[in-house]
């Protein structure tokens, strides 16, 4: 058993957010995770990003699907009592365009008992309003997780951007405005080209690489980042191994996330909790 920030979890292995959702229900056993992090709920629903917008590229993928998901209404009636029927925590990925949404949205996930802790997303590269508006500007991070510090009591985690020249500023904002955690890295910002039809692989033309092409990027910014503040932080980025969750342990992270390792095996979150069995972390 660990405790992040108050949240009591089996292990210290949570799915990301955006990566899993529960079909994996029929492929893994959901209640041995340490924690599930949803896909990104915003306020009102959004059709995200015109296709193409997934592509694979060496050791990764690329993704621009523009926080797609049916809104808040939709997720508090119809995702929140599906996750109450599993024994894992529920951790709601919390993503908007103003201050005002942010808040409006934790305020309002904060009601229900389900929900064990809200990650703010301040970070996701594919949206042109919001999110990494506020996580490149630390005075912008500051002010945002000041008030949404004020208007929940839940623990409050908040996921940075690799896209930036020095994350340990944005994680010292975030921190300053009442940050419990940091969950770091999001994805890097990237862009492929079909050389047959001489136009990008992606009709955003840009997107978030993912995948085991981003481990060192992360691992080198958790550990600045570890050094840098106090609060717990939670790796993400490229894990798909056992050893991969073990590098960023040393680097710093108290905790894990498992992205689009789950893409490749949908084993391996499990087979990554097994592992850590064997060490001494």
């Amino acid at each position: 058993m660990v405790k992040i920030a108050g949240i009591e979890m089996k292990n210290p292995v949570m799915a990301a957010s955006g990566t899993f959702g529960n079909e994996y229900s029929k492929l893994i056993d959901i209640n041995k995770l340490g924690a599930v992090i949803s896909k990104s709920v915003t306020l009102k629903p959004k059709a995200g990003n015109p296709p193409p917008r997934i592509c694979e590229t060496p050791a990764g993928m690329l993704n621009s699907i523009g926080l797609q998901n049916e809104g808040l209404d939709a997720f508090i009636k119809t995702t929140i009592p599906m996750f109450s029927l599993f024994e894992v925590p529920l951790i709601v990925n919390v993503a908007g365009e103003t201050i005002e949404e942010y808040v409006h949205i934790c305020k309002q996930l904060s009601k229900h008992s389900t929900v064990k802790g809200l990650e703010l997303n301040i970070s996701c590269p594919n949206v042109k309003k919001g999110c990494i508006t506020f996580g490149i500007d630390p005075k912008a991070t500051e002010k945002l997780v000041k008030a949404v510090r004020k208007s929940t009591k839940l623990p409050l985690i908040v996921k940075l951007t690799p896209n930036v020249t020095d994350i340990t500023q944005i994680a010292k904002a975030a921190v300053k405005g009442g940050a419990d955690v940091l969950s770091l890295i999001n994805t890097v910002l990237g862009m492929a080209i079909d050389i047959k039809t001489k136009k990008p692989k992606l009709a955003n033309i840009t997107g978030g690489l993912s995948g085991p092409a981003i481990k060192p990027i992360a691992i080198r910014m958790v550990y600045q980042t570890a050094q840098a503040v106090k609060v717990p932080i939670i790796g993400v980025g490229g894990i798909t191994t056992v050893e991969d969750a073990v590098e960023f342990f040393y680097a710093g992270a108290s905790a894990i996330q498992v992205g689009t390792g789950s893409f490749i095996d949908a084993q391996a979150i499990i087979k990554i909790i097994e592992g850590l069995k064997r060490y001494q972390i």
